[in-house]
């Protein structure tokens, strides 16, 4: 049972993560921290002069009942609620713009398995991470809320939000797409979009389903995409496009089954962004090639790395007054035309339009591409307390070694004659994450093996490297 109105609630610390509130439903996360989570921002909302809230959930099953209990200590709190329902992630930002709502929380596990649940928030057009949900769990565990009866109500957007979606589509060729949401909450949403878009379309995992039966929701990991580049291939099709739980991470696949990663995407979409936008900074995360670097430099951009994370890198593009961002883990973020917030279908309506307007094929763009050795993210399960050891003690023996250049903005970026390699601490799980890139095999091979021996000096192994 729910907890009184105002009960002060003291939260797992583990669910307070750096870009969002983040646990396992049940055992970590439960409906009483989501009113207590309501109760404590609606009054820091209400106490800052805010009075709105838009609010809206993904497929997964906990997340109908984590909702209510969020909206309910909004309301207590004062806050005018309200609720666009069941949808991505991108269709509530886009309804808090919409509505020019004072913030908005979105109920969602994003890319994390089915059991896994949390909270996604805004407040005054800018994102709530990092010290602020820190604060949260304190004005939780406090009791310190506000009191006061807001309104709820009811904002059907998906129509508004598929429109809006379109508005920004070109090009005349008709294009075969593969497409696969993977039983995430773009589900809807996507079919809606396919229904009016231009071109020939093929869609799987369609339905919205919060068990995930198809594949694990989350279109960075190669081996999520094995049913999206058989349909690409079956079908004859020009690209293959997925998106993960919530739909704000996007998947690539061209007409050959190999994959795009987030800094190659970027690069593609970077291109017609300068060009409306010369000199303008381009940003992504430390996670990426030097080809972002290189390419984004000789299209006549600035290329900036920033820390990792949909909030850090949004808060960076409104400090830069950047056009186009983009992670690793496939968040796009236009600024050119729209607002600024990570959207996957968004991101695949811009990237349709190019190629639907050019001459080359998606296959042919990633030919031309400049190609690297590298590995794909790699991430080795680890307590949440030892991940942070780890770093450090890392840190600590690389200082003694000549002949490195040591990016700490994030983790450890660590350059050598061979090329880098990262090591860092993931902020949606339990482990650390890696990769690295060279010229050559060779060069790889050398910087696998110094990574996976700083792994073995902190107690980590893995087959991996």
């Amino acid at each position: 049972m729910i907890e009184t109105p105002l009960a002060a609630r003291l939260l797992d610390p583990t669910i307070l993560r750096e870009n969002d509130i983040r646990g396992l439903v049940g055992e970590t996360l439960f409906e009483a921290d989501a009113r207590a989570i309501g109760l404590a921002f609606g009054s820091l909302l209400i106490e800052q002069g805010g009075r709105t809230a838009a609010v809206g959930f993904d497929g997964r099953l906990s997340s109908p009942d984590l909702e209510a209990a969020l909206v309910g200590g909004l309301r207590d709190a004062g806050v005018d609620v309200w609720r666009s329902g069941l949808g991505p992630s991108p269709m509530l930002y886009y309804a808090r713009e919409k509505l020019a709502t004072d913030a908005g929380l979105m109920i969602t596990g994003s890319h994390n398995p089915a059991a896994y649940n949390g909270i996604k928030m805004t407040m005054f057009g800018r994102p709530f991470y990092a010290d602020h949900i820190q604060n949260l769990g304190l004005r939780a565990a406090r009791g310190d809320f506000t009191r006061g009866t807001g309104k709820v109500e009811n904002y059907e957007v998906l129509t508004a939000y598929v429109d809006r979606l379109l508005d920004d589509y070109r090009g005349d060729k008709k294009l075969k797409i593969a497409w696969d949401p993977g039983n995430g909450a773009a589900g809807d949403a996507l079919v809606a979009l396919t229904q009016r878009l231009p071109g020939e379309h093929f869609l799987i995992n369609e339905k919205i389903d919060g068990t995930f039966p198809a594949h694990h929701p989350d279109p960075t990991v190669e081996e999520n995409l094995v049913q999206l580049k058989a349909l690409v291939a079956d079908n004859g099709c020009d690209i293959g496009i997925g998106f993960d739980g919530d739909g704000d991470r996007i998947g690539i696949i061209d007409g050959h089954g190999r994959v795009l990663w987030g800094d190659q995407l970027l690069v593609l979409l970077a291109e017609e962004v300068l060009a409306s936008h010369p000199g303008a900074p381009i940003i992504t995360d430390i996670k990426a090639s030097q080809l972002f670097s290189d390419e984004i430099t000789r299209m006549g951009g600035q290329p900036v790395l920033w820390k990792v994370g949909h909030a850090h890198i949004k808060t960076k593009m409104m400090e830069m007054d950047s056009p186009l961002a983009g992670e690793m883990s496939a968040h796009i973020f236009f600024r050119d035309r729209h607002y600024g917030y990570d959207d996957a279908l968004y991101a695949a309506v811009r990237l349709l339009s190019i190629l639907a307007s050019g001459e080359r094929s998606l296959a042919d763009v990633y030919d031309a591409l400049p190609h690297f050795e590298n590995t794909p993210e790699l991430r080795f399960d680890c307590a949440e307390a030892r991940k942070y050891e780890i770093i450090e003690e890392v840190r600590n023996r690389l200082a003694k070694t000549a002949g490195l250049q040591i990016n700490d903005l994030d983790g450890l970026r660590v350059n050598s004659d061979h090329g880098w390699w990262l090591l860092r601490v993931s902020n949606t799980q339990a482990a650390i994450s890696a990769r690295c890139e060279s010229t050559t095999p060779a060069g790889l091979l050398r910087l696998k093996r110094e990574l996976a021996e700083q792994l073995r000096l902190s107690g980590i192994t893995s087959t991996d490297l």
